[in-house]
């Protein structure tokens, strides 16, 4: 296929680098990672540049469903910083497609031309203290009392509950031992009675950090369920849906940004270092790795432009954004430390960007589904025998 880029992402690509370069300077992403800030004034500002409308169709206020470039902005903002680009993929894709793709009529006209506004952000509940990838085992329940839901139950690992409008739970809306037929997702307000919400301290992935979220006797409207109706017991069909590929995409997206901020920062660093009297780019050795890390990101990118084209055609794509997911990811971490190797003992103390890369990357294998659940995706859905 032809991976050349389309004319509208090629200048919508140079707006959001302009826009990277004004409202995200290295300065202020070193700040809100060490402070674990979320710049809302910078997510407000790119809201209005239109972009989280790239998920929303015309009709509900959007620019159009338009996948790549989705990732194409995802990439270019975690260039800079996951501050920015995880509040992105909250809006854009958490909250606009999993409307487009799974909410009622209602509740698409009254919530997506906000998504397409910039003014709403979706967290994921989904996870919990004993569940991981075994969505189907989820312990949280969802009960009917006449108009009403409600909802009991820890979620952990849920990243954003703390600047989010609504986090997104999945819960058990009948017998356990029915499992993929009785889940429910219901959009819970974070700042609903009964919602506790309790930051993590992770390692990197600053500024949208992750929380546990304990839901007690939380009672949210029925028309909360995603949905509605149509939604009673369907959760498992939205769960493993198209949102579920596009999410391994937007993994897979930021470790494209990152791998490639790495490596741009190693190959104008090895031009200005100096030792034994000439650039360390004059050694074989560096050029070397530098050429592994440019080769690696290239593949990365097109396998994850390739498979965003076939979720944006609506082609059944489960294989593909799994081999993208995982392999962008782990190309990443590799390119990373690979970077830091280059930049000594600089890549690894404060102060340097590289050492936020490296604690950045280290999740992306892990987060949106681990390198083994896609390793085994990839196998069984290609029909290996077990």
């Amino acid at each position: 296929m032809n991976f050349a880029e389309q004319d509208h992402i090629d200048m919508l690509r140079d707006t959001i680098r302009r826009f990277v370069e004004k409202r995200m300077p290295r300065e202020d992403a070193a700040r809100w990672d060490r402070d674990n800030h979320f710049p809302r004034a910078v997510f407000d500002e790119l809201g209005e540049l239109g972009v989280m409308g790239l998920t929303v169709p015309e009709d509900y206020g959007g620019a159009g469903r338009d996948i790549v470039a989705t990732m194409m902005v995802i990439e270019e903002l975690s260039k800079r910083s996951l501050a920015v680009a995880i509040p992105y993929i909250m809006s854009a894709c958490y909250a606009g497609m999993n409307l487009v793709e799974c909410g009622s009529e209602r509740q698409k006209r009254e919530l997506l031309p906000r998504v397409a506004a910039g003014k709403l952000i979706f967290a994921y509940g989904w996870t919990e203290p004993d569940v991981g990838a075994d969505l189907a085992s989820v312990q949280t329940v969802i009960a009917r009392d006449g108009d009403e839901l409600v909802i009991n139950g820890e979620k952990r690992f849920c990243s954003g509950a703390n600047i989010c409008d609504y986090i997104y739970v999945l819960g058990r809306s009948g017998p356990k031992d029915e499992r993929y037929r009785n889940l429910s997702l219901v959009m819970v307000p974070a700042d609903a009675p009964g919602v506790e919400i309790t930051p993590i301290e992770g390692l990197g992935l600053k500024g949208a950090p992750t929380t546990d979220v304990r839901l007690t006797d939380v009672r949210v409207p029925v028309g909360n369920l995603m949905g509605e109706e149509k939604g009673w017991n369907a959760g498992w069909s939205m769960v493993s849906g198209a949102g579920l590929d596009v999410e391994k995409l937007e993994v897979a997206a930021m470790a494209a940004g990152i791998a490639t901020a790495a490596t741009d920062d190693a190959w104008a660093y090895v031009q200005e270092r100096k030792q034994f009297g000439k650039p360390i780019a004059t050694y074989q050795s560096i050029r070397h790795k530098l050429a592994d890390m440019r080769t690696q990101g290239h593949a990365a990118r097109l396998m994850l432009y390739d498979a965003a084209s076939m979720a944006n055609r609506h082609v059944r794509c489960g294989t593909e954004t799994s081999m993208a997911k995982l392999f962008a990811t782990e190309a990443a971490r590799s390119i990373v430390l690979s970077a830091q190797d280059i930049f000594g003992a600089y890549g690894y103390v404060k102060g340097f960007d590289i050492e936020r890369y490296v604690r950045d990357v280290l999740a992306l294998p892990i987060i949106g589904g681990s390198s083994a659940v896609q390793r085994n995706n990839v196998v069984n859905w290609l029909g290996l025998p077990r």
